[in-house]
């Protein structure tokens, strides 16, 4: 099976310090979820974008939309932990692509997108 992509905010101590001087940890725990919603809803976005159908021998196959239904966001650790991506078994092969067919990364851009957003939103709260 192929390997999951995470992004992880690390020196969460430090980072708790400085926001105890500057901010609630509510005001972290919306970002995480607003960041976390935003991304869902990105990659939903980019999967109906970029998952069109396919052919399968002669005859074009339809998509189904199970893959963008599959994307769901979850929050743990007390909000302040936010998780999202497809949950279907082919999600990795659609987003590496194998032999057979093109990768179609929905996965990756709304990622790097998000994270950029993220970054800057807890560097505005913590100043």
């Amino acid at each position: 099976m192929a390997k999951r992509a995470s992004f992880k905010v690390n020196g969460l101590t430090s980072l708790s310090k400085k926001l105890k001087k500057n901010a609630t940890m509510s005001d972290v725990k919306t970002i995480v979820k607003t960041n976390t919603a935003e991304l869902t809803e990105g990659m939903q976005n980019e999967a109906q974008v970029l998952l069109t159908g396919h052919w399968e021998g002669k005859k074009f196959v339809k998509p189904t939309g199970t893959t963008k239904r599959s994307i769901t966001m979850h929050i743990s650790n007390n909000g302040l932990a936010g998780h999202t991506g497809p949950k279907t078994e082919y999600a990795p092969y659609l987003i590496r692509g194998t032999r057979y067919m093109v990768k179609r990364d929905f996965f990756l851009p709304p990622l790097r997108k998000q994270k950029q957003k993220f970054k800057s939103d807890l560097e505005r709260l913590m100043q």
